[in-house]
């Protein structure tokens, strides 16, 4: 089996909770799915996991990628545990990127739901979110996201934290945001919950991409559009809420490299 190169990081202690575990060892999957489908800005970008109050007593602590490596490069071990401040709790010698923590803590500080919050710089979200009118009406997978796209404007580099209640204003109760000149974000109730709705986003981006670079699309009614949104059942709890496609793909993932279990 191939393996990627991994940077040295600390063990993750013995004791550590089971729930701890589990979290830390999907989240560090996540990253590699990213690496896979080509999700990655560099070192850049993050997807954040909020800690059960089984493991934090009911503080509210997030894991985050250490700064400075590669999402293939991504470990259950490496991954660092903060606090909403940015402090790292787990004596991890890893930076963490501002960036990342202070748009990421003010939405798991200030949405109950936000179990999982996940950026990207993709190609087709960042042209879309620099697109006068944004995502269009106009495809199969924008459809599927009718009243579930909000929109933030973009303030410049996200290293301020009182840009954290305007975003929240602008995001309100939508799980898929546009970040206007910047990128896309979602946010969900679980790590697959949140990449199945940013998958649909991203994937919305694209085919608008490909399709305006042809001429003008077809718009899809507003009628039609509520119907996919409701008919729609990969983000409902109820239907699995994205675990079955996020399972196959981690399933690519093993067959690659499995070293993020470690």
């Amino acid at each position: 089996m191939n393996t990627l190169a991994t940077a040295p990081s600390a063990l993750v202690h013995p004791s550590i909770h089971p729930d701890e575990r589990a979290a830390r060892e999907e989240l560090a999957a996540c990253y590699r799915v990213f690496a896979m489908l080509g999700w990655v800005e560099m070192i850049y970008n993050h997807i954040t996991v909020r800690l059960p109050d089984s493991v934090t007593g009911g503080e509210k602590q997030f894991l985050i990628n250490p700064f400075g490596l590669h999402y293939s490069e991504v470990t259950a071990s490496n991954l660092v545990k903060i606090d909403l401040q940015g402090k790292v709790l787990d004596g991890s010698a890893h930076p963490v990127n501002p960036a990342g923590f202070t748009v990421h803590a003010a939405i798991h500080d200030g949405l109950p739901g936000a179990h999982c919050v996940m950026h990207t710089h993709t190609t087709a979200g960042v042209a879309v979110a620099c697109l006068q009118g944004g995502l269009q009406q106009t495809n199969f997978y924008t459809a599927q996201l009718h009243g579930m796209v909000a929109y933030h404007d973009f303030e410049g580099i996200t290293i301020h934290a009182d840009e954290g209640p305007r975003l929240l204003r602008s995001i309100g109760d939508r799980n898929a945001v546009i970040l206007r000149n910047h990128g896309l974000l979602a946010w969900g109730q679980t790590l697959p919950q949140t990449f199945a709705i940013l998958w649909t986003l991203q994937r919305a981006c694209e085919i608008q991409m490909a399709t305006f670079s042809m001429g003008a699309a077809i718009p899809v009614s507003e009628e039609i559009a509520q119907r996919c949104t409701r008919d729609a059942l990969q983000f409902s709890p109820e239907h699995g809420a994205g675990q079955d496609v996020f399972n196959a793909l981690v399933r690519q993932v093993d067959r690659i490299d499995t070293s993020y279990k470690n």
